[in-house]
């Protein structure tokens, strides 16, 4: 029991537990799943489809923070991906069109694509420190998802593209398949092959793995890109969910829930070492801990304290100082008693 507490996933793995506890005990069908017009329904799958888009960003954000680096830009990002997948969708002759749909989510994609490979050139090859580098897109970009959609609220009718935020396949909701693809990909690549390692190298010591041979340079390169463009997919969802691209609300603060979905799945902010399942329960933590403030009835202007005092307790939890404060404390001897002196 003592070796499974010391695990990194324990404490969020509790914790969202706790949650969905909670919400059970307040709506006995929170947990309950229902099959209707082939589709599956239910709270938890809303909360696996509404958390979605943070699940991917928080993917690349892990892979980002493990090599010491951070990336404020995602939410940036997003509102440029749709702003440009749907600019492309109004004026497109044929907007209802497959072709045009799939059009629009390469754009958005290449969009994201070059979005991270300009970051990834700013940390790597200038040398700008990662929270100054993706200031300066996190501050443009909304400008840039402005221009594109002449700051207006661009709607669009394209069912193709409606299925990616709101589709359903195989009875799941496709955007929660697209989060599942990229989480096994990006498990695969770096838990499988020696990239995992590599990043793990850089964030522990990047002197040393530079020293080593290293091209440390490559390596941070691509964790902004695989970062900008997650974060172009999460764009098309949110976009295409509610098939419109609001350029000035789109993606709105979610890097910080990405940040905070990290933290508490148990990768450091120091880098080296991290965990993309952690980042999944994280993530979850986060939508669930929404859901629940809609169940409980708390006042939406406390919404935000709400949520801060669970992400904070679980982070403390988290903290090895606090772990062995509750350890000592528990082994501490009770007032009363007397401690057995050796001989």
């Amino acid at each position: 029991m003592k070796s499974l507490m010391k695990n990194r996933l324990a404490w969020p793995v509790i914790a969202l537990a706790a949650l969905l506890l909670l919400n059970q005990i307040f709506r006995p069908d929170f947990l309950s799943l229902r099959m209707q017009d082939g589709h599956l329904y239910g709270s938890i799958i809303d909360i696996m489809r509404n958390g979605a888009p943070t699940i991917l960003i928080a993917l690349g954000m892990t892979l980002v923070i493990a090599t010491r680096g951070i990336d404020l830009s995602v939410g940036a990002v997003v509102a440029i991906a749709g702003a440009a997948s749907c600019a492309y969708i109004a004026a497109s002759p044929e907007p209802a069109s497959p072709v045009t749909a799939a059009m629009a989510v390469l754009i958005a994609v290449l969009a994201g694509l070059l979005l991270g490979v300009w970051n990834g050139f700013l940390v790597s090859t200038v040398g700008v420190q990662p929270i100054i580098a993706t200031l300066v897109l996190m501050t443009a970009g909304r400008g840039i998802a402005q221009l594109i959609t002449g700051g207006q609220i661009v709607s669009v009718s394209n069912d193709h593209y409606k299925s990616i935020g709101a589709g359903y396949l195989f009875t799941l909701p496709v955007s929660i398949l697209i989060t599942a693809a990229v989480f096994v990909l990006a498990a695969v690549l770096t838990r499988r092959t020696a990239l995992g390692i590599l990043i793990e190298a850089v964030g522990i010591n990047p002197v040393a793995s530079r020293l080593a041979g290293l091209r440390s340079r490559n390596i941070i390169w691509i964790v902004y890109v695989f970062s900008a463009v997650c974060a172009a997919i999460a764009g098309l969802m949110i976009s295409s969910n509610v098939t419109a691209a609001d350029a000035n609300n789109a993606g709105l603060y979610i890097e910080m829930d990405a940040i905070l979905a990290v933290v508490i799945g148990g990768t450091s902010l120091a880098g080296g070492r991290y965990t993309l399942a952690g980042t999944v329960i994280g993530a979850f933590i986060i939508q669930t801990l929404t859901t629940t403030v809609y169940t409980l009835g708390i006042p939406p202007e406390v919404t935000l304290v709400f949520k801060a005092l669970v992400v904070i307790t679980v982070c403390l939890l988290q903290a090895p100082k606090a772990r062995n404060l509750l350890r000592s404390l528990k082994a501490a001897p009770k007032p009363g008693t007397k401690e057995k002196v050796a001989i």
